[in-house]
């Protein structure tokens, strides 16, 4: 799979009704997971999308999630760029510099979903999604 660059939006608990809205309105297949489905599902906001994927027959992807519980949510600021794909060297190099002089908010590790993930906000405030898939077994 080669590297892809894409929109994430972050919604404040509607999510799922935003995703499926982005769906009717550009066609595709939508993915979602929620926050219960990874391990949290007697905490409140299970039920919350934690990874929503949408493929357009354009050729479109939109990701978007809920905040996580106990999270802020900043209306007009709440959209990141998600780097996502199975090379590592190209993707780990991306990541060394895009948060090299930035802030990292989650490091770029293995997660409980099985890829390497990362989260942070470049010297200019842009915030960076980066996400390695490994391979299937």
């Amino acid at each position: 799979m080669a590297s892809r660059l894409n929109p994430y939006i972050s919604f404040a608990g509607n999510a799922r009704e935003a995703m499926e809205f982005y769906e009717r309105v550009f066609g595709g297949t939508l993915t979602l997971s929620t926050f219960g489905e990874f391990g949290a599902a007697d905490a409140p906001g299970a039920d919350q999308i934690m990874h929503g994927q949408l493929e357009t027959p354009s050729g479109f992807t939109i990701m978007g999630a809920d905040v996580p519980p106990g999270s802020e949510h900043h209306p007009g600021n709440n959209m990141g760029v998600s780097l996502s794909g199975d090379d590592v060297d190209e993707l780990h190099g991306y990541w060394a510099r895009l948060s090299e002089g930035g802030t990292v908010s989650v490091p770029l590790e293995k997660q409980m979903w099985g890829d390497e993930f990362g989260m942070c906000a470049d010297r200019f405030g842009v915030g960076w999604l980066v996400n390695i898939s490994q391979p299937q077994t």
